[in-house]
């Protein structure tokens, strides 16, 4: 009995399951890397729409609007995203569950009273993301690669994402390997938002 066919075949099923598993836990991530990227800075804009402007089309009444811009070591920027701010705690437990889908250019900055380690989960999401915790002094301390949780999790089964900071910025997942964002740059934030 010839079992050199069946031994390939294993081969091929365990490299499809490997490669399943890397996908859905971000596994892939770690394998690829980001690439060469020059170290940057994440910049955050504050420009809240005034009163008399209609509003952008992801912000709540509740919610104001601002850009974050990530800028290489050059100054060149290497990407900008809308960001809604969350930063009360109904907004912070509710973050991006209400939201279906989000444009490649957007996401939500989290914003705490105090810096401290905190604990983010996957709840009612549609679309897996990049955490991004963001010390008080402004630097990316953790950024984790968050796949959606298997069909059926319950919330107290979901796998919390930690960090430590005082600011969680939450981006499409792959965001910050696009743009070369890393642990150890710089997020710079105006008044307003600190």
């Amino acid at each position: 009995m010839n079992r050199r066919p069946l031994a390939v075949v294993f081969g091929l099923v365990g490299v499809l399951a490997f490669a399943v598993v890397a996908l859905q836990t971000g596994l892939w991530v770690d394998l690829v890397g980001v690439g060469d990227h020059e170290e940057g800075n994440v910049t955050v804009y504050d420009e809240t729409p005034d009163a008399t402007a209609a509003p952008t089309p992801t912000a709540t009444s509740t919610e104001r609007a601002t850009t974050v811009a990530a800028h290489g070591d050059g100054g060149e920027r290497l990407a900008t995203v809308e960001v809604r701010i969350s930063n009360t705690t109904a907004q912070r437990y509710t973050g991006l569950s209400n939201t279906t889908s989000l444009g490649p250019n957007e996401g939500m900055l989290f914003v705490h009273e105090e810096e401290g380690t905190y604990g983010y989960v996957m709840r009612d999401m549609d679309f897996p993301l990049d955490i991004i915790f963001v010390d008080s002094n402004g630097t990316i301390t953790t950024i984790h690669h968050a796949p959606l949780p298997p069909e059926g999790t319950s919330n107290s089964e979901l796998k919390r994402y930690e960090g430590r900071g005082k600011y969680v910025l939450e981006v499409n997942r792959g965001w910050a390997n696009r743009t070369g964002v890393s642990v150890g740059d710089r997020v710079e934030l105006p008044e307003s938002v600190a």
